[in-house]
């Protein structure tokens, strides 16, 4: 069954729907943290400081999907770097179309916003996901001819 999914961005008045999405999302990858009572407002924090979420919905205006994208100027290249901070797709959604809708939607407000390059980090053990971001043509050189790494430290 093919789906073409309606995407909008989400407005303040979405957090409690995008916050009920992300602990959704945390639930299917076994993570026990964030608390529920604390994804609202750091949903809130994300929109004021300028994050952005997009929503997908079917055809019955359930929220399908969320994507939450994020961006900055870059030194390097006298422009904005993007990044896709996180792409949710309820289970009874998936393989529809849904996350490449939201994808491409990120893509587009992406350059809207002056982005010169799109990042994100996805988990190599989630084979699906990695092709659907090849397909819209992601790669491990984005930077260059090396692979890119994704890095990080817990503080």
């Amino acid at each position: 069954m093919s789906q073409t999914a309606n995407v909008r961005l989400a407005q303040p008045a979405d957090a409690p729907l995008v916050a009920s999405m992300l602990a959704e999302f945390r639930d299917a990858i076994g993570r026990r943290s964030p608390a529920d009572d604390e994804i609202e407002p750091a949903v809130e924090r994300v929109m004021g400081e300028g994050g952005e979420y997009l929503l997908a919905f079917d055809q019955d205006g359930k929220a399908t999907g969320v994507a939450q994208f994020r961006h900055r100027w870059s030194t390097w290249h006298s422009g904005r770097d993007g990044w896709l901070e996180d792409l949710y797709v309820i289970e009874s959604h998936r393989r529809l179309g849904v996350g490449r809708a939201l994808v491409g939607e990120v893509i587009a407000r992406a350059r809207e916003h002056g982005c010169v390059r799109l990042e994100l980090d996805v988990d190599e053990d989630n084979p699906a996901a990695v092709a659907l971001y090849e397909a819209l043509g992601f790669s491990d050189r984005s930077k260059g001819s090396a692979r890119s790494l994704l890095m990080g430290r817990t503080l």
